[in-house]
């Protein structure tokens, strides 16, 4: 009995008690969520444009990361490694559309889907084979990323709030709103969302495949790179950052694997309820829930409402 007051009450006198501690929480679990939700939107892209569940995307974080940290090492200014980096994404968006996309057009989803599961231990073999498999430190002076923190007096106390976090929000938040206007407002948004209801019938009105997957994959690129540096430049730039990665399964459960805003909003979800549930209820269950709350959350959802909160409810009829 005692058990269940302290893991149903406490928590919540302690939110009330420090009303300080409570913001910090949120707004780490809020600026989480975003980086989530980037990582999301590959998935999001690659799936919206082509039904394609890209297996590869965590890897394609860490691969283009590792990419722009491995040139600079190598001597290279790092604005022309930012453009090589993106250079090598275009690529990589290429040598799928050529090697893995075209020989599978109109396969099962389940075909298209291993593909992209072998895809991620070729990226993890070459980037081990040209970078090593050592941690890297991102170049978080050079890219001109602040470094700090900002201190407001607010509910009683103070809240600290990185200034590496509000860029990495801000950016994070209008790189989301220029794909949204992208996949939305323009022609080839609308080619991409198409070619997703059916190859057939988008080749049949003249959209080119080969284009468009070179598109959406070079778009999912430049997210991933955008990932490899923020998460990156919090922590290091290795190949475990393909296991946060994962995290975006959960926010893709919930959000819907076709709706951008529903990336944003269950990468909220997922941040703000991983930093409650790590802070408040972390020490009464014996720590490390941050690592499957997130998927006990997507199980939920998984029962009740399986397309998610923004996701289309897809009926077969025979």
């Amino acid at each position: 009995m005692h058990f269940l007051y302290a893991v149903l009450i406490d928590p919540f006198v302690q939110m009330a008690g420090a009303p300080d501690l409570l913001a910090q929480t949120l707004w780490e679990g809020l600026v989480t969520g975003v980086l989530y939700a980037l990582i999301a939107l590959g998935f999001v892209l690659i799936y919206k444009a082509s039904g394609v569940f890209n297996f590869a995307q965590g890897i394609m974080v860490v691969f283009a990361g590792l990419t722009l940290v491995g040139l600079y090492e190598k001597g290279v200014p790092v604005i022309l490694a930012l453009a090589l980096t993106l250079l090598v994404m275009l690529a990589l968006a290429f040598a799928v559309q050529r090697l893995v996309l075209r020989p599978l057009v109109n396969q099962p989803e389940i075909i298209l889907f291993m593909a992209t599961f072998g895809l991620t231990y070729v990226l993890i073999g070459v980037g081990e084979l040209v970078f090593g498999g050592d941690p890297k430190n991102m170049i978080t002076t050079e890219l001109h990323l602040p470094q700090g923190t900002i201190d407001a007096k607010m509910l009683g106390g103070v809240v600290s709030f990185q200034k590496l976090d509000i860029a990495a929000a801000a950016l994070a938040g209008l790189l989301i709103g220029a794909l949204a206007f992208f996949f939305q407002s323009t022609r080839i948004g609308r080619a991409l969302r198409a070619v997703a209801d059916s190859h057939k019938a988008a080749l049949s009105v003249g959209i080119s495949l080969d284009q468009i997957w070179v598109i959406v994959w070079f778009a999912a690129g430049i997210v991933a790179l955008v990932a490899g540096i923020l998460w990156g430049a919090r922590s290091n730039v290795s190949f475990a950052l393909q296991i946060i990665a994962l995290k975006a399964l959960p926010v893709l459960i919930l959000g819907g694997f076709t709706s951008v805003p529903g990336a944003i909003v269950g990468g909220l979800i997922i941040g703000v309820g991983e930093k409650l549930a790590e802070f408040y209820w972390g020490p009464l269950l014996g720590g490390g829930i941050d690592s499957w709350f997130a998927y006990v959350i997507a199980l939920v959802f998984l029962l009740f409402r399986p397309q998610g909160l923004f996701g289309e409810r897809i009926i077969e009829r025979i």
